[in-house]
């Protein structure tokens, strides 16, 4: 049995954290490779799996050996500028996706309900900040695992929608890359939706909000450190995690191949219009399957966002924060919260086009995230911080094979953006 903290440590962190990565914005580059490549992308599915397990299994044993967020320990080991400049892409990029991922939801569920797509953002951003800020962390917690189901819709929406299973299993098994600028950006695009940088903090930080929930409210209380049995828990409980996400790509990405790119649509550049184009050719049911997996992950993604943006802010400018506290107790910390989440409503206000706002939130994030990537693995190797807990060189092989594709993807950006 787990220790101190695995006992108490509660199965399905891994799936939150999996199915925030799934998040509206994230969708909308799935369904536009199914519908741009038809079935020629899913070899990418298993690809992506072991280096989303990566990142976010060393996020989480970063968290549970320090008993702090990532943020709060390169703010402690790490030159300044290196923290500022983490810490504004963060920034920037979190609010930018929280942003595209409210409308994102609105949009989608304007389809099924005739409200105004301002006012259903208006009222989602402010339901979500009503469950951030009066609500406890357990609460969230178990809010955000049934969320989590929503994504089963798009099991049910690939199914409908009777792919070819045969080429699909082919085309997961032998990959077929084709050299042109079209198809290299999509390879980049998927990396990027894959490997996020607001689950990096969020991880290391939802393994401290469970210590703390479990009483271990103080730093030295958390010192201890888990024990390698703990740790394999932790990891089980991440791969499940990221394996149901990487689950539910593979199904948007399948569900749109079959329908979309089977009948000529390969023009997709938001989910909610995926979600439109399937109702005529896979029926009413797709389409509301498909809707509804937008509005749930994107209510489970957009708190994630935003809270992450609070903590990475907290912890690098030494703030009291945590879900924990009661807002009065940490008034920066649920400031950041609604400060970012209302830049996020104006963005649906003010004309802001949510696609290019999203390119430019993945180039400034495409030039921050390899070089976390790169902090990650030094932390984690570091026995200064990690003690006993270093990584083995199994995780060290993963993690720098990870680290190096994600320079790759962005050199690979740069190149589609500007070639």
């Amino acid at each position: 049995m787990p220790g101190r903290h695995g006992v108490l440590r509660s199965l399905g962190l891994g799936l939150i954290t999996g199915a925030s990565d799934d998040d509206p914005s994230a969708i909308g580059t799935y369904a536009s490779a199914g519908a741009a490549f038809g079935p020629g992308l899913l070899w990418m599915v298993p690809l992506v799996y072991p280096m989303m397990f990566t990142v976010v299994y060393l996020c989480g044993k970063i968290g549970q050996v320090t008993g702090q967020g990532l943020f709060a320990i390169i703010r402690q080991h790490y030159p300044r500028g290196v923290l500022y400049f983490l810490l504004i892409t963060a920034l920037i990029g979190n609010t930018i996706e929280a942003g595209a991922d409210l409308g994102g939801m609105a949009a989608a569920l304007n389809l099924l309900v005739p409200i105004p797509i301002s006012l259903i953002v208006v009222l989602v951003a402010l339901t979500v900040l009503a469950l951030q800020i009066w609500t406890s962390y357990k609460t969230i917690r178990n809010i955000f695992r049934w969320l989590t189901l929503a994504l089963l819709a798009y099991v049910g929406s690939a199914i409908l929608a009777k792919p070819d299973w045969r080429e699909a299993i082919r085309t997961t098994l032998v990959p077929h890359i084709h050299f042109t600028k079209e198809y290299l950006a999509m390879l980049v695009a998927i990396i990027g939706a894959s490997l996020s940088a607001y689950i990096y903090s969020w991880q290391s930080n939802l393994e401290i909000e469970e210590q703390i929930d479990n009483g271990e409210r103080s730093l030295q209380d958390r010192s201890g450190g888990p024990s390698k049995e703990e740790v394999r828990f932790a990891a089980r409980d991440i791969a499940m995690g990221m394996f149901f996400a990487n689950l539910i790509v593979y199904f948007i990405m399948l569900s749109t191949a079959a329908t979309l790119h089977k009948t000529g649509t390969t023009e997709i550049n938001t989910a909610a219009q995926a979600a439109l184009a399937l109702r005529p050719i896979a029926g009413h049911a797709a389409e509301l399957l498909f809707t509804l997996g937008i509005f749930g992950v994107g209510f489970l993604a957009v708190p994630v966002m935003t809270t992450g943006a609070a903590y990475d802010l907290c912890q690098t400018l030494g703030h009291k924060h945590g879900l924990h506290w009661k807002p009065a107790e940490a008034k920066m910390f649920y400031g950041a919260i609604v400060g970012v989440t209302l830049i996020g409503i104006a963005m649906n206000f003010l004309g802001v086009n949510p696609i290019k706002a999203l390119v430019y939130a993945g180039i400034v994030q495409g030039v921050s995230t390899p070089f976390l990537t790169l902090i990650i693995m030094f932390i984690s190797r570091n026995p200064k911080i990690m003690g006993n807990m270093v990584n083995r060189p199994l995780m060290n092989v993963l993690g720098c094979l990870t680290t190096a594709v994600m320079f790759a993807a962005t050199v690979g950006l740069f190149l589609a953006l500007f070639k």
